[in-house]
């Protein structure tokens, strides 16, 4: 099953600097496998070493975050759209 993936700018120059790439998986965990294989060292930079996302990191499938979902277990399907989109932290200092 391939979806897209939309890759976020930090993590692009291990991409060829695509945006978008497609990948193979039946959940999110075999797709972040599946692009460690094409694109490698990219998992480290999103999955701790127990293969959960990052805290700071968020994937959303079809724009739902998949923390209110399955987590890296959630099921994908052809033609799903995954967004790897690291946290911005930040704010107004007094």
């Amino acid at each position: 099953m391939a979806v897209k993936v939309r890759i976020p700018t930090p993590l692009m120059k291990l991409t060829g600097n695509q945006a978008e790439v497609s990948a193979e998986g039946g959940t999110i965990s075999d797709i972040l496998n599946n692009l460690e294989h094409q694109f490698n060292g990219i998992k480290e930079r999103i999955c701790e070493e127990n293969g959960a996302p990052r805290r700071f990191i968020n994937i959303y499938l079809n724009e739902e975050d998949i923390r209110f979902l399955d987590g890296e277990k959630t099921a994908v399907k052809d033609g799903d759209e995954i967004s790897i989109i690291p946290a911005i932290a930040g704010g107004v200092g007094a």
